[in-house]
């Protein structure tokens, strides 16, 4: 594939200032990191970069300090992390964003090959502003600037947006790999394409929906957006999460999804109860005939089957969103049948696998499968602006 962006191997990086826009916004509890995932996917690309000498200045955002110095959220706490990740020592450079000079005296005496982290670029308001003045100030500190945070590139930030028009700018390998996925999942997919959109709310996912229906060859809705679809039809779904008020737009997605060509695949039956809680009793019915008093909280093994069915029909699958309530037992069944599924006729190179968001990553770990996938993205939002069709303003600046 050509990419449309530039590289790291198109930037030279012997001896720079490497501004690497990475993302540390990493759960944190007591001061110690408890996900990593993040901060591994960026080691490639830092080691690349001291390997040329370069010094790699990383710059983060980290919670949300309101675009003031707040020492709950300085990334100095996220330092003994990535030197663990790396392998390599790694400094921190205070900076409150407004008067540069002591960063760039910590810059300029660390030597070549040196790993740094700038303070949390949003202590200054100017950061989620996309403030040229404060994209100036950080362009002042590197020669070449590398944006290896994905999970960002929806937002035009100061340091996603702006900085990246004014240096030398590239992909970082991570970003590298999540594009050239995503390419391969929904830009330039190898078809057939089937869509798996699960969660609880129609509300949050109807850009997605609407995009989808136009991109692919099928979309199968589990989890509560179902119930919404299955009142549309006119099915009774008893005390199940369902927006009713929905109705009118779940039946014109549909109508779309006609006028696209693209076959949607809702539940025909389901794993009903009566109480929203782990091992409690449950019953199957069919679709056209849930209690009135129940709720559905999975898909049943027919539904199962039918999606396992368009999985091997398929040579892309990409997926957002669980099946059910994943998180309690029994209703993570739906979701790990087809997790499964997927995942073997990934491992058997029948299939392109592309996953994202917290949710979905969470679900496909539970099913022991996150490894299995061709690739899981960790970027929540940014994942989803992507599956909308949504131009990313962090990528859009790297394009060349």
């Amino acid at each position: 594939m050509t990419a449309t962006f530039k590289t790291l191997d198109e930037l030279d990086l012997a001896n720079k200032r490497v501004l690497l826009r990475a993302d540390l916004n990493v759960p944190v509890a007591d001061g110690k990191v408890t996900d990593a995932t993040r901060i591994e996917r960026l080691v490639p690309t830092i080691r690349e970069i001291v390997k040329k000498d370069g010094k790699a200045i990383l710059l983060s955002h980290f919670g949300r300090p309101k675009g003031k110095v707040d020492a709950e959220f300085s990334l100095e706490q996220v330092c003994e992390a990535v030197a663990n990740a790396t392998g390599h020592p790694v400094g921190f450079v205070a900076t409150d964003w407004t008067e540069m000079s002591d960063a760039q005296k910590a810059i300029e005496s660390a030597p070549a090959g040196s790993v740094l982290i700038l303070e949390n670029t949003r202590f200054h308001p100017g950061e989620e502003a996309n403030d040229p003045e404060l994209a100036k100030r950080m362009a002042s500190l590197g020669d070449v600037y590398v944006n290896d945070a994905f999970s960002a590139a929806h937002r035009a930030h100061a340091s996603t947006e702006a900085l990246a028009r004014l240096l030398p700018a590239a992909a970082g390998l991570a970003m590298q790999a999540e594009l050239e996925a995503l390419e391969a999942g929904l830009g330039k997919p190898k078809k057939p394409v089937v869509a798996i959109v699960g969660g609880a709310k129609v509300s949050s996912k109807i850009d997605l929906l609407e995009n989808l229906v136009t991109k692919v060859d099928a979309l199968v809705i589990g989890g509560g957006m179902a119930n919404t679809f299955l009142h549309a039809q006119g099915y009774g779904v008893g005390k199940s999460l369902a927006e009713k008020d929905l109705a009118e737009t779940a039946l014109r997605i549909m109508d779309k999804a006609i006028d696209s060509g693209c076959a949607i695949i809702l539940p025909i039956d389901a794993v009903v109860a009566w109480h929203f809680k782990a091992d409690t009793p449950t019953r199957l019915y069919g679709v056209d005939a849930i209690d009135k008093d129940g709720m559905i909280l999975d898909i049943g093994p027919s539904s199962i089957e039918r999606i396992q069915g368009a999985i091997d029909d398929a040579n892309t699958v990409v997926w957002n969103g669980p099946m059910g309530a994943f998180e309690m037992n029994p209703f993570d069944a739906g979701t790990v049948a087809i997790a499964k599924h997927a995942a073997k006729r990934t491992h058997d190179g029948k299939l392109v696998s592309v996953a994202g968001g917290g949710d979905t990553v969470a679900a496909l770990a539970h099913a022991g499968v996150k490894d299995a996938f061709t690739y899981v993205s960790t970027a929540g939002g940014a994942f989803l602006e992507w599956m909308e069709g949504k131009p990313l303003p962090g990528v859009e600046a790297l394009k060349k």
